[in-house]
C-alpha cells in the first residue's frame, strides 16, 4: 500500500514531469512520447501512487538506453472493429499503446455504448488506474488489467500463477471524489512479502481469491494479448516486451440515466465517510477518495520525494548527464 514517505523534500509536479521527459529524451525517446510519459508518471505521484510514479524512470531509461525496450516505438493497429481494437506496442513501454488504445476505445464507446481494447508486444504499462480514469469525464464505467509473460515450472509456488496482476475499476460521480480502485491482486503474496505465510494460515480464502483475481489478469490481459504459456514460442525483437493489457469501457446510459447514477454515487461516497473506520485507520473512504485529497495538497505544497526516490533520480542523473530537479 502506497504511503507518503516519512522523510522527504518537496518538489513541484512540473519539475518532476520535466525530469522524466528530459531523461527519456536523453536515451532517445521522441519528445512527444517523453512528455506524455512525464505527465503520466508525475500524475501518479500527485495522487500518492509513488510506486508507479516518476521514480520508475530510473528503470525505464536504462531499459531503453540498453535496447531492452524500443526507444522509438511505432504503434500499429493490428485489428479493429466498431467495438474493439488491438494495438501493437512495437517493443516499447506499454504506456504508449495503452494510452492511445484507451483514447480510441473511449471514442468508440461513446458511439457504440461499449468497446474493448487489447495491447501487446510492449513493456510495463504502469498503474492500471491511469487508463480507467480516462473514462471518468465521459460517463463511462471502465475496467483495466494487464498480464505479463509467465514462465511456470513444476514445483513453483502457486502464487506465481497470478503474476503481478494489476487491475483498476473506475466509476464517475457528480460532485464527490470519483471511485477509482487501482491495485495489484498479489501485492501481499510476492516472494519475501513479510506477512504472506501468516495470511495463508489465518485467511486462506483471502489468498485463493487473490490468486483467482490474478489469474483473470493473466488470461484477459496476457494470454488474450498473445503471450504464450510456452516460452519457447516467444517471438519478439525486444527482450523487455513481455506484457499486454486489456481495457473494457461502457456507457452508464446503457442501464440508467448517468446523472441519476452519479447522484446515487455521491450519496454512496458521503455515507461511507460516516462509517466506522477499520482498525488502524482514521477515516473511512471509498477507493479514489484519498487520491483526490493528496492531489489537491501536492499541487499546492509540492510532491513529497522520499530518500529512496531521491537516490534513484541522482544515480540516473549521473549516468545520463542531466540535472536533478532540486
Amino acid at each position: 500500500m502506497n504511503q507518503p514517505p516519512e522523510e522527504f523534500i518537496r518538489v513541484s509536479h512540473a519539475d518532476l514531469e520535466q525530469f522524466v521527459s528530459t531523461a527519456a529524451q536523453t536515451v532517445g525517446l521522441p519528445k512527444e512520447k517523453a512528455d506524455l510519459l512525464g505527465e503520466l508518471l508525475a500524475g501518479n505521484d500527485l495522487r500518492g501512487t509513488f510506486s508507479h510514479g516518476t521514480q520508475q524512470i530510473a528503470t525505464y531509461a536504462i531499459l531503453m538506453r540498453d535496447g531492452i525496450l524500443n526507444n522509438d516505438p511505432q504503434l500499429e493497429i493490428l485489428k479493429e472493429t466498431p467495438v474493439s481494437l488491438m494495438v501493437d506496442g512495437d517493443g516499447g513501454l506499454g504506456y504508449f499503446p495503452a494510452y492511445e488504445g484507451t483514447r480510441r476505445v473511449i471514442e468508440k464507446a461513446k458511439t457504440t455504448g461499449i468497446a474493448v481494447m487489447s495491447s501487446r508486444n510492449h513493456g510495463h504499462f504502469g498503474a492500471a488506474g491511469i487508463y480507467s480514469r480516462m473514462g471518468l469525464n465521459h460517463d463511462l464505467l471502465t475496467f483495466v488489467t494487464s498480464g505479463h509473460q509467465l514462465n511456470l515450472s513444476p514445483g513453483n509456488p502457486i502464487f506465481s500463477a497470478a503474476g503481478g496482476s494489476p487491475m483498476s475499476f473506475s466509476v464517475p460521480t457528480d460532485d464527490q471524489a470519483p471511485m477509482v480502485l487501482d491495485f495489484g491482486a498479489m501485492h501481499d503474496f510476492y516472494s519475501g512479502a513479510p506477512c504472506r505465510d501468516k495470511i495463508v494460515r489465518m485467511a486462506p480464502g483471502v489468498v485463493l481469491r487473490s490468486i483467482g483475481l490474478g489469474s483473470i489478469c493473466q488470461t484477459w490481459g496476457g494470454l488474450l494479448a498473445g503471450l504464450p504459456m510456452d516460452v519457447s514460442r516467444i517471438t519478439k525483437d525486444f527482450e523487455g516486451a513481455n506484457q499486454g493489457s486489456l481495457v473494457v469501457t461502457f456507457k452508464i446510459e446503457l442501464f440508467l440515466d448517468p446523472e441519476q447514477f452519479k447522484k446515487e454515487m455521491d450519496e454512496y461516497v458521503r455515507r461511507v465517510v460516516e462509517l466506522e473506520p477499520m482498525e488502524g485507520f482514521d477515516t473511512s473512504r471509498l477507493p479514489g477518495g484519498p487520491e483526490v485529497e493528496r492531489e489537491e495538497a501536492y499541487r499546492r505544497e509540492g510532491i513529497p520525494v522520499g530518500n529512496g526516490h531521491q537516490e534513484r533520480f541522482e544515480k540516473l542523473a549521473e549516468e545520463l548527464g542531466v540535472d536533478v530537479p532540486w
